[in-house]
C-alpha cells in the first residue's frame, strides 16, 4: 500500500494536533515538528498502523531543522509514496504592544518563527522532492487574515503573515516552471479558540486597542474548535483545484 507523507509544523497541540489527529491512519506517514512530543498522538499513531515520528525543535532556529529534513527526506523511497505534503502551521504571537515599546529578541523570533522557518522549510521540502515526478507534492502554508489586514501592536505576526502570502505567490509562480511542480496555498483559516486567542482576549486593551474584539468574539461564540478548523484546513487541501490560488481563505 503506497503512502501518504504529511510533514506538519506545530503539531503537538492546537489546530495543529487537531491537523495531526485527523491525519493519521493506516496509510499515513505524519512527520510532526514541535517543540514537544505528544504522547497521545503516539498511541493513536501505534493504534491505527500510521508511521509518526515526531522531532522535538524549536523554529525560531530552522536552519538546522531544515537541513535535517533535506536529509530525511532523502532516505524515503518516493515509489512508496502517494502525495508527499509540507504543511506549515507553527506560529507565535510576539508581545501585544506598538513596535516603539517592543523587545527586540521578542520580535526576531516571532519573524524567524513566523516566516523564515516556512522559507526554509519550503526551500529544503521543494528541493529534496523535486525529483519525485511521480509523487503529487503540495505546500499548505497556514496564513491569517491579519496577513492581509493591519492591526495595531501585532506588527511582527501582520508582517510574518504578509510574508508567507506573498512568498507563497513566488512559489507558485516558480513551481508552475517546472515539471510535476508542487501545488502551493497560502491559507488563512478564520478565527480559532486557541492559545493565540488567550493570549489576544487577555492582552491590555490600552496597549491593544482591538483587545474588546476578540473578547467579544469569544463571549459570542464565534470561534471554531480547533478540530472544525482542522477539517476545513484539509479539506481545502484535499480539493482538486488546490493552488489554483496561491493565496485564500477557508470563508470565502
Amino acid at each position: 500500500m503506497k503512502k501518504h507523507l504529511t510533514i506538519l509544523t506545530g503539531a503537538s497541540r492546537g489546530m495543529g494536533l487537531a491537523m495531526a489527529e485527523q491525519l493519521l491512519n493506516a496509510d499515513a506517514v505524519l512527520l510532526g515538528i514541535s517543540r514537544h512530543s505528544n504522547d497521545a498522538l503516539a498511541q493513536q499513531a501505534s493504534a491505527c498502523g500510521a508511521e509518526l515520528l515526531q522531532w522535538q525543535a524549536d523554529l525560531s532556529d530552522a536552519t538546522p531543522v531544515a537541513q535535517r529534513l533535506t536529509d530525511w527526506l532523502a532516505t524515503r523511497n518516493p515509489s512508496e509514496l502517494v502525495s508527499a505534503t509540507l504543511i506549515n502551521n507553527a506560529g507565535v504571537i510576539s508581545e501585544l504592544t506598538p513596535l516603539r515599546d517592543s523587545q527586540a529578541d521578542d520580535l526576531a523570533r516571532a519573524l524567524r518563527l513566523g516566516l523564515e522557518a516556512p522559507m526554509l522549510l519550503c526551500a529544503a521540502f521543494l528541493g529534496a522532492t523535486k525529483s519525485w515526478t511521480e509523487v503529487q507534492r503540495k505546500v499548505l502554508n497556514v496564513s491569517s487574515g491579519l496577513g492581509r489586514r493591519a492591526m495595531a501592536s501585532s506588527s511582527s505576526y501582520c508582517a510574518a503573515k504578509a510574508g508567507m502570502d506573498h512568498f507563497t505567490r513566488c512559489l507558485a509562480l516558480e513551481e508552475n516552471h517546472v515539471p510535476n511542480g508542487a501545488a502551493v496555498c497560502s491559507l488563512a483559516p478564520g478565527v480559532i479558540d486557541t492559545d493565540m486567542q488567550v493570549q489576544l482576549r487577555a492582552a491590555n486593551s490600552k496597549q491593544f486597542p482591538d483587545q474588546h474584539a476578540f473578547a467579544a468574539l469569544h463571549e459570542k461564540g464565534q470561534l471554531s474548535s480547533p478540530a472544525t478548523a482542522a477539517g476545513r484546513l484539509l479539506a481545502y487541501l484535499n480539493r482538486p483545484d488546490f493552488g489554483a490560488e496561491p493565496v485564500a481563505d477557508v470563508r470565502d
